[in-house]
């Protein structure tokens, strides 16, 4: 079975099972190799993706999903991708390429994206960003006319202007939250990184004063010295198994694990309104508020210079009044350091 995807996950309750897929990015095949059943459902899956019809944006979809590009993407990146790729193909998989020179076709597209909008902006802005990213792909490679979904604008604009994390939620978060939940949002709170990479990270990142890893999502490689407080409780959390972070069974998280454990410490800390990702965004703040420089922000989070100013500018600090107070008293000190003798 030339090009069978094998996919080994383990479960929240700590048990591990195995995924089939006709290929990376193809469909998910029932039952296990050998058994009928399975066979017909491999054979099925290869048969309709070569009788896919040339000069179709179907074809383009494949041509994408077998490239470096793609297999180059975290797995995280490509699984997220293959759902919104399944509503192209089922929208979209006999389109003509040609078509996407008529100038009606954009409107197309961005019709679809609004009708998928009424379930979810954020998705369907997602899914017309896939749709849009093949196409320019593909366009770059001579393989479509032009791209009609270039620069589409969004749907969804986020309100989380306010979303960071007060002193007085981190009280509450850790005084309520079991202590390997706790790690968890020292971890992010102090480093600034994603759930995903602190959830993969490993003891041997961690050599007593810094913390060093590759963000999976931007390949970005950072280099964090340790705060004390994190170092505190980094020193003494036992290290019996690989990665730093751990269930109360002392095993490695799943993704969904966690984020369900996430939630239940949450809600017994009373803390509404507030995500993990929330985390990253309160480093950027605290390290600012603490006089932090811009380069300095994002050689600890992995940001871009614009994006640690977009942060700064656009979504967490507008509204964070210790800024007005740091400036005032910064000038009370130099009007008190100018001020000419009587």
């Amino acid at each position: 079975m030339k090009g069978l995807n094998k996919v080994s996950k383990k479960l929240a309750d700590g048990t591990s099972v195995t995924y089939y897929y006709a290929w990376k990015g193809g469909p998910r095949l029932p039952g296990k190799p050998g058994e009928p059943a399975f066979l017909a459902a491999f054979n099925q899956a290869i048969a309709a993706n070569e009788a896919q019809p040339t000069g179709t944006l179907q074809s383009v979809v494949n041509a994408y999903q077998q490239s470096a590009r793609f297999k180059d993407l975290s797995g995280k990146t490509r699984r997220d991708y293959v759902r919104m790729i399944r509503k192209i193909e089922t929208d979209f998989g006999d389109f003509p390429i040609a078509a996407l020179s008529d100038r009606r076709t954009r409107g197309e597209f961005l019709h679809w994206r609004d009708r998928l909008a009424q379930s979810s902006r954020r998705q369907a802005d997602y899914a017309l960003s896939v749709l849009a990213l093949i196409i320019a792909w593909a366009f770059d490679r001579g393989l479509v006319p032009m791209n009609p979904v270039e620069r589409p604008g969004k749907t969804y604009r986020s309100k989380r202007i306010d979303s960071i994390w007060t002193t007085d939620d981190e009280k509450r978060l850790l005084e309520k939250a079991p202590s390997h939940i706790g790690l968890a949002f020292m971890l992010a709170l102090w480093t600034g990184q994603r759930q995903g990479d602190l959830l993969r990270l490993q003891w041997s990142a961690y050599d007593g004063e810094t913390i060093r890893l590759r963000q999976s999502k931007t390949g970005v490689r950072v280099s964090i010295p340790v705060g004390e407080p994190l170092k505190q409780i980094l020193d003494s959390t036992d290290r019996t198994i690989s990665t730093i972070l751990a269930t109360s069974r002392n095993a490695s998280w799943t993704e969904s694990g966690f984020r369900s454990s996430w939630r239940t410490a949450c809600a017994a800390a009373g803390i509404d309104g507030l995500t993990f990702h929330d985390l990253r965004g309160t480093a950027v703040t605290r390290l600012a508020l603490a006089g932090a420089t811009t380069p300095e922000i994002g050689t600890i989070t992995g940001h871009g210079l614009k994006q640690v100013e977009a942060i700064l500018d656009s979504h967490y600090l507008k509204r964070d009044s210790a800024l007005g107070i740091s400036a005032i008293r910064k000038r009370e000190i130099y009007e008190e350091a100018t001020k000419t003798p009587n």
